[in-house]
């Protein structure tokens, strides 16, 4: 049976048994766990080369699944990443985005108003057409207020908060973070809920893995499918562990909080080997963007061979770690060179519930189905965007970029350094300098540092600058971007101001305070 054919008849029949209408025999939709980290870097697990090799249930993980060395976030920032993941297009589309700069990144901080449009379809919302349950637990990033709640967006359950655990806050001008059971604020990150930044000691990864692993019972009790969006932040600055994993790391307290999210993924398989129901389940684990190597070594992690991390579109800000598993479905200990990107978590899970994705937009995720079961490749294109601006695109394994930005000079001299110790003359740039005209290229399997550029005049740089162009010209000619949500008090989003903060629908550059009353209600 032809792979294409083989996927067409796993979805019908997967339509037919969510419907009760299938024969005896016919597939259960399978469970989907997407297991996605914060600020974990590429080279931080040990089946990816990392010297230590403390992640013996995630590398256990790989050599039961598949490995994608080349699976990349839809932007070098949490919040944007997220919201692709979600929605399975690019954060432009969705309005994942700030004009306040150019090139500007931009997420969801107390200061800011804007979130989830109404009008995108979230997988969650997606999946309850073939009678999912779903959850989500830890960092929802998608907007503070009420109408952006995730119960509002699909899931039926939560535990989390809305934001990172920044803080903590003096509780006057600005609260400490909240935390959420479904619509019941429960607690705050720093007092019912203590990290301690000057040991590192914090409880919530043993909560979240308490959390996973109590909604996956019920759900096979009830004999539902599951939809677990396990989104833990223990690798996001300032980073913890609970006190068993204190310590115990080579690398630090960082490793600690790898190490601890490494055993918590060990107990989670766990369980579903103990309720027989791996064959049933498919798990996929990666991360929202690089690792935070302004934060590094201490707070951040690695990046293996790329250059820079989070906040830039070079490789090691946007390449991330990603390992899928399935037992009896996916073959044991295969590689594949697949391009990836988190999007396409969206568009495999919906395959995998034998639902087609909306037909009324733009879609960016793959099914990645074809690659993992059968090792069919797909050609694609990876943008990457910083802000509303394209920054690079890579087109098999060349890389184009049209801008080149790390940060400021002015950050910079204070000390903020995307890219410590990895200075490429004219690539590593801490001014905006364009190459929309000469793009500079490199081939990422000979130089995935992206440190010797393609010489202009060589043939295999006009090849790849055609291929590129023809692509690049086809994505502006059709993007339809979507209103930005990530400005500060952007007009786009103040139509459901509460009364008395009108005044804030401006653009607001830089940031200034905005009332307690016109944040997410705590």
């Amino acid at each position: 049976m032809a792979p294409v054919a083989a996927v067409t008849r796993w979805r019908l029949l997967l339509v037919l048994s969510a419907a009760g209408l299938g024969a005896v025999g016919a597939p259960k939709p399978p469970n989907i766990l997407l297991l996605l980290m914060d600020d974990m870097g590429w080279g931080d697990l040990g089946v990816y080369g990392e010297p230590s090799r403390e992640t013996p249930n995630l590398d256990q993980m790989a050599a039961e699944g598949m490995l994608f060395p080349n699976f990349y976030s839809a932007n070098p920032l949490c919040s944007p990443s997220r919201a692709a993941l979600l929605t399975g297009r690019l954060p432009i589309r969705s309005g994942f985005y700030t004009t306040n700069g150019h090139a500007r990144n931009a997420y969801t901080p107390q200061e800011i108003v804007g979130g989830v449009p109404d009008e995108e379809h979230l997988l969650p919302e997606l999946l309850k057409g073939a009678g999912y349950a779903s959850k989500i637990v830890g960092k929802w990033h998608l907007g503070h207020r009420p109408q952006f709640h995730p119960l509002k967006h699909g899931f039926d359950e939560w535990f989390g908060s809305p934001n990172c655990h920044f803080g903590p806050y003096d509780n006057r001008a600005r609260p400490n973070i909240p935390v959420y059971r479904d619509w019941e604020m429960v607690g705050r990150y720093y007092e019912e809920f203590p990290i301690n930044l000057k040991t590192g000691e914090a409880n919530l990864t043993q909560v979240y893995l308490q959390e996973a692993l109590d909604f996956m019972k019920r759900q096979q009790a009830a004999q539902r499918p599951f939809f677990l969006y396990w989104a833990i932040d223990a690798t996001h600055a300032p980073v913890y562990a609970s006190r068993p994993f204190l310590g115990t790391s080579r690398r630090g307290r960082y490793g600690d909080a790898v190490r601890e999210i490494d055993d918590s993924v060990g107990k989670i398989l766990r369980l579903l080997r103990d309720l027989r129901i791996t064959e049933n389940t498919f798990v996929f684990f990666t991360s929202d963007n690089g690792a935070a190597l302004i934060s590094a070594p201490k707070q951040g992690g690695s990046n293996g061979p790329f250059l820079c991390g989070k906040q830039t579109t070079f490789e090691g800000g946007m390449r991330e770690p990603a390992i899928a598993w399935w037992p009896g479905k996916i073959p044991a200990g295969q590689v594949s060179h697949q391009l990836g990107s988190v999007m396409d978590l969206f568009t495999t899970s919906l395959s995998l519930a034998g639902l087609a994705p909306p037909s009324d937009r733009v879609i960016d995720g793959l099914d990645l189905l074809p690659a993992m079961l059968w090792g069919q490749l797909t050609d694609r294109p990876i943008f990457y965007y910083r802000g509303n601006t394209l920054m690079a695109v890579t087109l098999g394994q060349y890389k184009a970029h049209f801008w080149t930005w790390t940060n400021s000079w002015e950050e910079f001299r204070q000390g903020v350094d995307f890219c410590p110790g990895q200075n490429v003359s004219g690539v590593t740039t801490h001014t905006q300098e364009e190459h929309t005209k000469l793009p500079l290229i490199f081939h990422l399997g000979r130089d995935p540092g992206e440190k010797y550029p393609l010489s202009f005049a060589s043939p295999e740089y006009l090849d790849a600058l055609r291929g590129v162009t023809l692509v690049v010209r086809q994505h502006q000619k059709t993007l339809v971007p979507g209103q930005p949500q990530l400005n500060v008090c952007n007009q786009a989003v103040m139509n459901w101001a509460p009364p008395g903060c009108e005044k804030l629908g401006k653009c607001l550059t830089p940031p200034e305070s905005i009332p307690e009353k016109c944040s997410w209600p705590h």
